[in-house]
C-alpha cells in the first residue's frame, strides 16, 4: 500500500487562508494550531511556519495585544496582495520585455556587415595577407637594426669608452713595467715572459 503524500507548502497556505475566509473571524496561534490540524489537515508542526509565511506575504494581519498575538484575514485583503503581486510581476515581465528587445536590437546591430559573404571573406584573406608581411617586415628590420644610424652611433660611443679604457690599462701595464724595471733592474724580456705580456703589447690606433 502507497504512502500518503504530505502536502506542499503551498496546498498548506491555501487550506489555512481557508479557515479565515470561511469564519471571518479573529484567531490567536494556539486556536489556528488546534484548529489547523483537524479541520485542514495541516500538521501541527508545520502551523506556525504556514502562518508566519502568509503574514510575511501580507496575506494575514497580525496585531499583538497585551501577550498575545492576534491573526486575522478577510477575502478582500488576499485579493488586493494579489493584485499588488500581479502588477509587480507584470511590470518585471514588462521591463524584461524592454531589456530583451534592447539587447536583441544590439545583437543585431552587431551583426551587420558581419554576414559570411565573398566580399567579407576576401577581407579577411587580405587583412591576414597585410599581417603576415607586418610580421615578415618585423623580423627583416631586426636583422638590420645593425644598419641603424642611432644604433651604428651608440656602438660608436661604446667603443670609444672601451678604446679609454683599454689605453688606461695600458698605461697601468707599461707603468708597472717601468717600475719593476727600475726596482729591480729586470730587462723588458723577462717582464714579458713573467707576466704573459705579448711581445707586440702596445696601444690601440
Amino acid at each position: 500500500m502507497s504512502r500518503k503524500k504530505g502536502l506542499s507548502l503551498e496546498e498548506k497556505r491555501s487550506r489555512m487562508l481557508e479557515i479565515f475566509f470561511e469564519t471571518k473571524d479573529v484567531f490567536q496561534l494556539k486556536d489556528i494550531e488546534k484548529i489547523a490540524p483537524k479541520s485542514k489537515g495541516i500538521t501541527p508542526m508545520s502551523v506556525k511556519e504556514v502562518l508566519q509565511s502568509l503574514v510575511d506575504d501580507n496575506l494575514v494581519d497580525s496585531e499583538r495585544v497585551g501577550t498575545s498575538n492576534y491573526f486575522w484575514a478577510f477575502p478582500s485583503k488576499a485579493l488586493h496582495a494579489r493584485k499588488r503581486k500581479l502588477q509587480e510581476l507584470e511590470k518585471q515581465l514588462e521591463e524584461g520585455t524592454k531589456r530583451r528587445a534592447a539587447l536583441q536590437q544590439a545583437v543585431d546591430k552587431a551583426k551587420k556587415g558581419r554576414q559570411d559573404t565573398k566580399e567579407r571573406a576576401s577581407l579577411q584573406k587580405e587583412l591576414q595577407s597585410f599581417r603576415e608581411q607586418r610580421e615578415k617586415l618585423r623580423t627583416e628590420l631586426e636583422q638590420y637594426k645593425e644598419c641603424d644610424p642611432e644604433v651604428v652611433e651608440e656602438m660608436r660611443k661604446e667603443n670609444t669608452v672601451a678604446k679609454e679604457a683599454v689605453s688606461r690599462w695600458t698605461d697601468n701595464v707599461f707603468a708597472i713595467k717601468s717600475w719593476a724595471k727600475r726596482k729591480f733592474s729586470f730587462e723588458d724580456s723577462r717582464l714579458d715572459k713573467a707576466f704573459g705580456i705579448p711581445e707586440d703589447f702596445d696601444y690601440i690606433d
